[in-house]
């Protein structure tokens, strides 16, 4: 009899083991019965009819991250570069993800690794490491479409490295020096080029102004000959009139004037040494004695009143 009641409490215990079922928060258990799904248990107690409906799958509802190994892809342009990353999904199904694939991290995995090497492929190296953002967003929509049936949605796909041969890495280098001595070059040629451009502006704007300048100088110098000539004109016209009038001092003056310009340009020639005056010194000396009295004749003139009946001349303008 107390074998009897000990077996009957053990058969209790392992009943209410069987039937009390606790889901941990952040998982789902699938329920099968007689082996056939049935329903899904949430977080929380649930009471299950023991030797009928048992817990089928465990799964995991929280986000979860896998790593993708690292393999070898071929650009489009033949270059093997090294490539891998991590995958972050969650499961929202839980039968989808029990039943639908039988090994759902191997097969994401594998859907994953595929679909690198497709993009990749289709891309130039250049492209593969420039565009790693475009590479992560094509791929998110692949996988995610195709993880859809499966009660999975993968949230993020990053590539972590993509590492060429060390070969096509020294190449790359040597590249990329050759295009900044390049780029150094241009901007050296540009700048030579600028400044012979501003030398040559410069040099124009120079001779212009050099150019102006003569021919302001030439104005200026034909200006003063004109007047020069009329200063010359006008006292050849003076002396042409005193002589008129009987004025034998006028010859002297205008002879005299013309004698000492000979002498002024005698001494001033640049191969000249020695000045010899000639014995007529005294001849010179008059002929001053005349512009001397050619000028006291001109005051007197000037200071005698004017005789009736007669206008004087109007004043005549000086000479400039």
């Amino acid at each position: 009899m107390p074998f009897v009641i000990a077996a009957l409490v053990a058969l209790v215990v392992i009943l209410l083991y069987k039937a009390i079922r606790i889901v941990p928060q952040g998982y789902e258990w699938t329920v099968e019965r007689w082996g056939k799904y049935t329903h899904t248990l949430t977080p929380g107690f649930h009471l299950l009819v023991p030797m009928v409906q048992n817990v089928g799958r465990r799964m995991n509802m929280m986000e979860q991250v896998l790593d993708v190994p690292s393999q070898d892809v071929i650009t489009k342009d033949n270059a093997v570069v090294r490539v891998d990353g991590v995958v972050f999904y969650q499961v929202l199904d839980a039968a989808k993800a029990a039943y639908e694939v039988a090994n759902l991290e191997q097969a994401a995995l594998a859907l994953i690794m595929t679909n690198i090497r497709t993009v990749l492929g289709s891309m130039d190296l250049d492209e593969s490491l420039s565009q790693r953002d475009a590479i992560n967003a094509k791929l998110l929509s692949v996988v995610d479409e195709a993880t859809h049936p499966w009660g999975v949605k993968v949230n993020r796909i990053e590539i972590k490295d993509i590492s060429p041969p060390r070969d096509l890495v020294d190449a790359m280098a040597r590249q990329m020096k050759a295009e900044r001595e390049k780029r150094a070059n241009i901007l050296d040629a540009e700048g030579f080029r600028q400044a012979a451009i501003l030398k040559a502006d410069g040099e124009k704007q120079s001779a212009i102004l050099e150019a102006e300048g003569k021919k302001e100088a030439a104005f200026r110098e034909a200006e003063a000959r004109e007047r020069l000539a009329q200063a010359e004109a006008k006292a050849t016209e003076m002396v042409s009139a005193a002589i008129a009038q009987g004025d034998i001092n006028a010859i002297n003056y205008f002879v005299a004037n013309k004698y000492v310009e000979a002498l002024q340009a005698l001494a001033s020639a640049p191969n000249q040494k020695t000045l010899i005056l000639p014995m007529e010194a005294t001849g010179v000396l008059g002929s001053l004695a005349g512009i001397a009295e050619i000028a006291r004749s001109a005051l007197e003139r000037q200071a005698a009143p004017p005789p009736p009946g007669r206008v004087p001349p109007p004043p005549q303008p000086p000479l400039r």
